[in-house]
């Protein structure tokens, strides 16, 4: 099922952060959220994992290697197997590598890689996971019609009573976990592809008991390339977060 390319151990470019962006026709943002991302005072790693692309974004990727050796990785998987699968994949990955700061990240600049310092900040002073939160206090939300912020906040309530955590924003997939948590989890048992994902390794972390903060962040919808928004990625958030409560996490 999948390919693994290009799975280098850690070099002397050492880093104890990773930030795993998954990508599927990425190539119009790939190579400048590279550059931004290396750029920062911060050292971070990048780990994209890319679901066979048909627009070269693997291929960039790889011509961006060479002049970010032991920084930038890339695992290429066969074809479109969902948002939550590349993720497992790259925590399994960060898992091997040692890194001890693991980051979740869009690569269309709706999170803004700046925050990324924010958020290991948070994770530095006590927490063990912190969101980037369009909804908690100081957090919001540009160029998004009315309709879709509001049925992002609304499903955030819903998710809030079904599953009782007191979290604002639990769709958020801007996020920096501690090694640990990861290791905890039975990641085995997160089957979801969507916004049920993000929902679920909340939910699968308050379980287990770890320090849960949010980070006030100002999410932007993304200029270039197109959404990967579904009815089926809606459907399985909405009926998921029922199944969330009986699961082994």
């Amino acid at each position: 099922m999948f390919i693994a390319y290009f799975c280098t151990q850690r070099s002397s470019q050492v880093s104890d952060s990773v930030v795993i962006i998954p990508t599927y026709n990425e190539i119009e943002n790939v190579e400048r959220m590279t550059r931004k991302v290396m750029s920062l005072n911060e050292a971070f790693h990048v780990l994209y994992v890319d679901d066979n692309s048909p627009d070269g974004t693997a291929e960039c990727i790889e011509r961006l290697q060479a002049e970010f050796p032991g920084k930038l990785f890339l695992e290429r998987r066969t074809g479109k197997l969902g948002l939550g699968t590349a993720y497992i994949y790259g925590f399994r990955w960060a898992i091997e590598h040692g890194y001890e700061y693991v980051f979740e990240m869009d690569c269309d600049f709706s999170h803004n890689p700046d925050d990324l310092v924010r958020l290991k900040k948070a994770c530095e002073q006590g927490a063990d996971l912190s969101i980037g939160s369009r909804y908690c206090k100081g957090g919001k939300v540009e160029n998004w019609p009315l309709k879709r912020v509001l049925m992002s906040y609304f499903a955030s309530i819903y998710v809030r009573i079904i599953l009782l955590i007191n979290i604002r924003d639990t769709t958020a997939g801007f996020k920096c976990y501690r090694k640990r948590v990861l290791e905890t989890i039975h990641l085995e048992e997160v089957i979801f592809k969507g916004y049920a994902f993000q929902i679920c390794m909340k939910y699968a972390a308050i379980r287990h008991g770890f320090k849960v903060v949010e980070v006030p962040i100002t999410f932007i919808d993304r200029q270039f390339g197109d959404s990967k928004m579904s009815s089926s990625i809606f459907k399985e958030a909405f009926f998921g977060v029922w199944k969330m409560r009986r699961m082994k996490l």
